[in-house]
This record gives C-alpha cells, structure tokens and sequence, in this order.
C-alpha cells in the first residue's frame, strides 16, 4: 500500500480507500470478509456515504476492533431513516442519523465530519441557516468529529466553500469523463476542475475521490465517451495523478473485488497509460499538462510532470510547491531542449518550451 498525508490534519491516508456504493448488496459475511480483508492490505480509509444502512452494521462488526487505525468520513446530511440513502437539510434528522451511524459504527467519534452533497451555493446557505453546520463544527468542538469535509460535484460551489477555511478534505467527482465534459456529474469545464483541484491543493486540502470510474461507463466500450473501455487502474492513475488528491474510493462488494481493485500496484506501468483519452480532449484541455507521465523518461532526467505540477501549484499561490521545486534534483534549468518529450505527449503540450518559462518563474 502507498499512503499520502493529508497537510491540514497530518492523517496518512491509504491511496486506495473504500467506496461504499456497493457493499452493502453483499451478505454480513462476505462484506466482513472483504472490510477486514482490505485492512489486512493496508487500507486505511473509508467513506460511509453508502447506499443502505447495513453498510454501517459491516464496518461495526468488521472494524470496531481497529478503529483507532481507520479514518471514517461520516456525512451530516445523508438520511437512513427508511434503510435506503436519502437526503436532508433538518437537523433534527441530523442529528437522529448520526448517533445511528455512530452506534452502528460501534465508534465514539469521527474523523471526517462531512458537509454533505452541496452543489448549489443555495444549499451551503440552507445548511448554515438551518443549523447543520453549527451542530458539526460543535461536534468539532467537543472533540467527537475530528476534521471538517465537504462533498460536492460543482467546482465553482467546492471552491466557494474551499475559501471558508472549514474544511480540511474535499470529496470530489475525479475521472476522465467528467473532467472532459462528459456524463451526468461532468460539473464545470475541464480548465474550472482542474483550478479546482490547484486550489485545494494549494490550501493543504486533501481530496478524496468519489466515481472515478464514472459510475462504471468508463469501464464500458459501449458507455465509454472515448469509444473505448479504460480499466479501473487507468482510472485510479488518471485520479491520483490529480493535485491535491489522496485517495481514490472504488465501490467493491467482496474480497474477490479488493483483490482485483489492489492489483493495481502490481500491474506495469503501460497498464495505467491513460493517454489515449487525449483523443476526446476538449479545447481548454489542448495543450495543458495532465501530469501524466507519457513524457518519460527525460534523456536529462528532469521528472517533467513533477515539475511542471509545481510551477502550476507555485503560480496558483502554492509557497509549499515553490519549496518543493527548488529541493528537485534536476530542474528546469537542466533541460537541453531535445524536444523528446513534445514529440511524446498526446495532450499537444510544448513542454520544452514550458520547462525555459519554468526556468524564468523559479531562476533556476
């Protein structure tokens, strides 16, 4: 297992982590089975976001003997009452459905106390006039939620939020579908997500990704945009790749489903080449780095897409990008302008005339 570190909370966080969509399809036994399975293998974070109400019982029975080395993100605003996921904005049932997910969790706090699914500003003023928000941050007070978070699927709402300060990890739609302006949840062009994703990077916030495989089309040549399946390790690298993001949450129902999701860092590198999207960019994409490595290796052996997600970091207001540039081996300035990686990147990106403007930026 890798593992990354959330900057506002120090958390280390499993690369990989649990998505719930499904889980809670499976008998108590096999969704045991696979919850303590994945801990086994490292996996140390989960969101509870879930589609029924048994999926709270499993982690209870699973985890509880473990707790203390999971990081739950529990969301203020995801409704239970029927069994079924539902949605509110009345604290009351606020409050009832989380001393049910506590109870059932068999826990007495948590860690990540999630705003829940606001994409409309409209619905950040509901939550702050009807008391949900100041029900959580006493929670926070009291020590029983630990880290405030937001779900969203709009960048211009998330980044809105972002700006409050509150929120130290943001659940976020990451995959190429969407970031291309296709599908469902495909909120905000593809240069407002990818800001987004700076942004929360640059303010230490963590993301944790929802729907990377796009609600399973990506991994569908017929529900494809690209015309093509991608594989789920495709779409965890495309994710992970992303500023900001710490780990990616993948439904999985059983063990057999950990096993496969886990494979992904044992499969070869061309395995998680995502390139091939770059066929369906839209035009704001044209010419951008993704960060997806395609460039390498560099014959001077600059790691290009590191380098270049700082300047984009530092020039978006990141001082810690600028630190973490000037401690690089080999920097811009080491380019020799073979031009192999312009011939190289599918996205269209005159990278080695980048790597003489990110020489300029930096001074070296």
């Amino acid at each position: 297992m890798e593992y990354r570190v959330n900057r506002r909370t120090g958390d280390r966080i499993s690369v990989i982590g649990i998505g719930t969509s499904y889980i809670c399809e499976s008998d108590e036994r096999d969704a045991v089975e696979a919850l303590e399975f994945a801990y086994e293998k490292g996996i140390n974070y989960a969101d509870l976001a879930t589609a029924k109400s048994n999926t709270f019982r499993y982690f209870g029975k699973a985890l509880s003997g473990v707790r203390g080395n999971m990081f739950y993100q529990v969301h203020f605003g995801a409704d239970y009452e029927t069994g079924e996921y539902g949605w509110t904005l009345d604290l009351e049932k606020v409050r009832k459905q989380i001393d049910f997910m506590l109870s059932a969790l068999k826990t007495d706090y948590i860690d990540y106390g999630f705003v829940h699914c606001l994409d409309d500003i409209s619905d950040w003023e509901k939550y702050q006039d009807n008391g949900i928000l100041d029900y959580l941050l006493s929670m926070k007070e009291q020590g029983i939620v630990r880290h405030i978070g937001l779900s969203s699927h709009t960048p211009a709402t998330a980044s809105h939020i972002l700006k409050t300060g509150l929120i130290d990890q943001l659940m976020f739609s990451v995959n190429p579908s969407y970031d291309y302006e296709k599908g469902e949840y495909a909120k905000g062009s593809t240069g407002e997500r990818m800001m987004l994703y700076r942004e929360a990077e640059s303010l230490g916030v963590g993301i944790s990704v929802m729907k990377p495989f796009s609600g399973g089309h990506l991994l569908s040549a017929s529900s494809s945009p690209f015309g093509k399946a991608l594989t789920p390790y495709q779409c965890i690298k495309y994710a992970l790749d992303k500023p900001a993001v710490l780990t990616v949450l993948p439904g999985m129902r059983n063990r057999e489903e950990v096993e496969s999701t886990l494979r992904y860092f044992d499969v070869p590198d061309e395995e998680k080449d995502y390139s091939m999207i770059s066929s369906l960019a839209p035009e704001d994409a044209r010419g951008r780095c993704v960060y997806c490595n395609h460039c390498h290796p560099c014959p001077a052996g600059i790691n290009i897409a590191l380098v270049s997600k700082y300047y984009d970091l530092a020039e978006n207001g990141d001082d810690m990008a600028r630190e973490h540039y000037m401690k690089l081996e080999r920097k811009a300035g080491d380019c020799i302008s073979c031009g192999h990686c312009n011939r190289r990147c599918p996205f269209g990106v005159d990278m080695s005339g980048k790597m003489n403007v990110i020489k300029e930026y930096f001074g070296r």
